[in-house]
């Protein structure tokens, strides 16, 4: 598997991540296993999972599995800031919550340190000043390597992005290097501000969803399978919103790709996603290492210009003023 560097930092990891948001919960120990042996094989370095995964027992499965001698072949990523405790203090990005989660999280791992850590979300009731110095106490402390943010719109990575990027007393704060959003055939709204100020500060783009929530597979194509997650309780709503009717044209486009390649849906839409502008590698979940092997073959598949150009073309975002000015190009201005 080809290797990135994550943003304008040293980091450099596989262009596919493994997700365990389901480890612990609908894949048990010995699927884990499988999944993370496969990933392994393929050259996959870097494991992306969180404090609230599974209640905390997607990172005790992790931790498992590490215990069996990967730990140096393998970057760990986790986040913090979802509930974790009852009261006030036990959610959200302040330095109190944040620090207690972070220690929380090695405990659950059993590890020293964790590659990347991740704020999961932004905070409206927390200074993000506050936010960020629990960044750098992590850094700072050897329990984080390197740090990033997750579901942060335009404006809020671009400013948590600057102010990482000054300096304190005469020496550099923990940078941000990376954000993990939304991004797919399906989901393509990051790219009018978040794309941009990423860009433009050097972090590295990590997709979580990049097959549309399950949708871009199509298997839905055919009406909703029984043990799919839009037949879960706790996940058809989740789904729901890729199976309205302007979904269809973008499915279908994906699947006529596939089948005029002669690859699978799932690796066109991983293509697709791992080449587009910031990103560095797209977060893959499967219940099963059945099903991780289809992302995997991603990994061989190089889409062809034309076929780019009508996947952008059919899923192309709406897009206006400020971030495109109809009938004019703001290069051609004269004042």
């Amino acid at each position: 598997m080809q290797q990135r560097h994550l943003g304008r930092s040293g980091l450099i990891v596989s262009r596919l991540a493994l997700g365990t948001m389901t480890w612990g919960r609908e894949t048990d120990v010995d699927d884990a296993a499988a999944q993370l042996a496969a990933f392994r094989d393929a050259g996959g370095t870097l494991v992306d999972t969180a404090d609230v995964y599974a209640g905390g027992d997607s990172e005790r499965v992790l931790s498992r599995l590490l215990a069996g001698g990967d730990r140096d072949e393998v970057l760990v990523a986790t986040k913090a800031h979802s509930p974790t405790g009852p009261g006030p203090m036990g959610r959200g990005s302040s330095r109190g919550h944040l620090l207690a989660a972070l220690d929380a999280s090695l405990e659950r791992l059993g590890l020293g340190y964790v590659d990347l850590w991740q704020l999961h979300a932004w905070d409206r009731h927390t200074p993000l000043a506050e936010s960020l110095a629990a960044l750098d106490t992590a850094v700072a402390s050897g329990r984080v390597r390197y740090v990033g943010v997750s579901n942060y719109d335009g404006w809020q990575t671009a400013k948590a992005a600057a102010l990482q990027s000054a300096t304190v007393g005469g020496r550099a704060v923990a940078p941000l290097v990376s954000t993990q959003m939304e991004y797919s055939l399906l989901a393509r709204g990051i790219e009018r501000e978040v794309v941009p100020a990423a860009v433009d500060a050097g972090l590295g783009i990590l997709p979580w969803s990049p097959l549309g929530r399950g949708v871009l597979t199509g298997k839905y194509r055919g009406g909703t399978p029984a043990d799919s997650r839009a037949r879960s309780e706790v996940l058809a709503g989740f789904v729901a919103p890729y199976l309205a009717a302007w979904a269809v044209g973008v499915v279908d486009a994906v699947l006529t790709a596939a089948d005029g390649l002669g690859a699978s849906p799932v690796a066109v839409a991983l293509a697709w996603v791992r080449d587009r502008p910031g990103v560095v590698a797209p977060v893959v979940g499967a219940r099963t290492a059945a099903q991780l092997a289809d992302s995997l073959a991603s990994e061989a598949l190089e889409l062809p210009a034309e076929i780019r150009a009508a996947l952008d073309d059919v899923s192309a975002p709406e897009m206006s003023y400020p971030e495109r000015m109809p009938g004019w190009d703001s290069d051609d201005l004269e004042f």
